[in-house]
């Protein structure tokens, strides 16, 4: 069945959406940010908890990658086909059942399946920026799309410190009702303020590309987030490896033959499209590298000579500026974007998180150094996460907008994947015996904000390749889709209202 957009699909008034309409989309963000990170404060305590071993325990964290990265392109196509707003929806909706799966529960294959649950959240944060898309005009947009697309970060940084609280005072489980509860917030008030979108893509599900890619996803990020318990040269290892090459291969070849792709690869390969997909893998490394770096710094005793000696809450709090500061750089971003284009600012937050890095090699003396390292790396990282969905709605269609800006999400998750293996790989390699355990070197923090650097520098290099000028955004997107929608009412029979 062909879905189209009509005449009585468009009621909202692009000027008159209410102006809570952001930050609720943005509150869902934030609400996924902290699902990803209320695990965090208790992850060496996970196999405790549980009462299983630490390579079964990590299964806890590895089930919801996996859920996230399938389930992110998937539900950013189903919102094109059904209904960006429904699929936001339901995506929370599981997240919340998931989250009472495991506050209940403290047996490891339960907590695995609502954990799986949870993992489908990840797709509200392309939902979102697709609502904006298609609902807010040119003055609003851009942003509304900066605080979406780093909403992440801002959840992540605010949970951090409360988490660590909470579990330092209350029953671990606890975590999970909270972030039940703020799921059902988050539902409730997006169902009561935020509309619908009126676009819709042509065609049906591809579910045969949609298990496809599951496959592929799982078969290549299993190994990555697992090789490091296996052995990065083991027959497991390798053999997922290869198998993950195969079927991404045949994937992308039935793809290509699809009428109505899960992914459109021919607007994939466009040159904007590629290459800001690549430069958010690199966005993805170096975001993740402080996430992992800090805490850990600021929590090792005073007695290894390096180490900051902080509680749990105190080191939160010193990495919390990383969150807040990229929830504040979004209106910086909207006035450097509309004078200079998503790539120049793109740009600008890549060398600025460079300069965070470099001089975070310095700044690992004092709790204050680490607070002004996280404000410096926020601000780079919000202007370089606030950047890629505008680079990438601005060269697909409307109607993709959900499509893309999943597949675009997605690569941000293989490069916080890829960036929690090889940082967790150099830190265990580098180790030091203290006390008859291994603890984190300092030269391996050091390595670890070299590699960052490095990944940055990629990053940079990809972006100057992208088309210049000001892609568009706002106004043009709007009057883009609308195009779109005049030519399609105009294509059909005077009456005739497509399902």
């Amino acid at each position: 069945m062909t879905r189209t957009t009509t005449d009585s699909a468009a009621p909202h008034d692009v000027r008159a959406v209410s102006g809570a309409v952001v930050p609720l989309l943005a509150f869902a963000g934030i609400v996924v940010a902290v699902m990803q990170t209320l695990l965090v404060p208790v992850i060496k305590d996970l196999p405790r908890l549980l009462d299983t071993s630490p390579a079964d325990a990590t299964w806890v964290l590895t089930s919801t990658l996996l859920s996230g990265a399938v389930a992110t392109p998937i539900m950013g196509r189903l919102g094109d086909l059904y209904g960006k707003r429904r699929m936001l929806v339901t995506s929370l909706a599981v997240m919340v059942v998931g989250a009472l799966v495991s506050a209940f529960t403290s047996d490891l294959l339960l907590m695995i399946a609502g954990r799986t649950l949870q993992g489908f959240a990840m797709g509200a944060i392309p939902l979102g920026i697709g609502l904006m898309r298609d609902l807010l005009p040119r003055e609003r947009l851009g942003s509304a799309m900066g605080l979406m697309s780093s909403s992440i970060g801002v959840g992540g940084g605010l949970a951090l410190p409360a988490a660590a609280l909470v579990a330092q005072h209350a029953d671990w489980h606890a975590l999970y009702f909270g972030a039940a509860g703020l799921g059902v917030l988050a539902v409730a008030l997006i169902l009561l303020v935020v509309p619908e979108s009126p676009e819709r893509a042509r065609g049906t599900f591809d579910l045969p590309g949609a298990l496809g890619l599951s496959a592929g996803l799982v078969l290549f990020l299993l190994p990555i987030t697992k090789g490091s318990d296996w052995g990065w040269s083991s027959a497991t290892t390798l053999t997922l490896f290869g198998a993950a090459a195969v079927v991404l291969l045949l994937w992308g070849l039935m793809e290509l033959r699809v009428p109505a792709p899960l992914v459109d690869l021919r607007t994939t390969a466009r040159r904007e499209v590629l290459l800001t997909n690549l430069a958010s893998i690199m966005v993805g490394v170096s975001f993740f590298v402080v996430s992992l770096v800090l805490p850990q710094l600021l929590q090792l005793p005073t007695a290894t000579g390096y180490g900051l000696g902080q509680s749990m809450v105190v080191a939160g709090l010193c990495v919390a500026p990383l969150g807040l500061t990229m929830m504040f750089t979004a209106p910086v971003y909207a006035r450097l974007s509309a004078r200079y284009g998503p790539k120049t600012t793109l740009i600008l937050g890549l060398l600025i998180i460079a300069a965070g890095y470099g001089g975070g090699l310095g700044l690992m003396s004092a709790a204050w150094q680490t607070v002004v390292t996280s404000v410096v790396l926020g601000a780079g990282i919000g202007l370089a996460y606030s950047s890629l969905p505008a680079l990438i709605i601005g060269a697909v269609p409307a109607s993709e907008t959900g499509a893309a800006n999943g597949l675009n999400t997605l690569m941000r998750s293989i490069g916080t994947s890829v960036s929690s293996a090889v940082i967790g790989m150099v830190l265990a390699g580098t180790a030091n015996t203290m006390g008859g355990a291994e603890v984190p070197s300092l030269h391996g923090f050091r390595v670890s904000f070299l590699i960052a650097t490095g990944a940055v520098a990629v990053g940079l290099l990809l972006a100057l390749f992208l088309p210049g000028g000001r892609p568009a955004t706002g106004g043009q997107l709007r009057a883009s889709s609308e195009e779109e929608a005049h030519v399609e009412r105009a294509s059909r029979p005077a009456g005739k209202v497509s399902a």
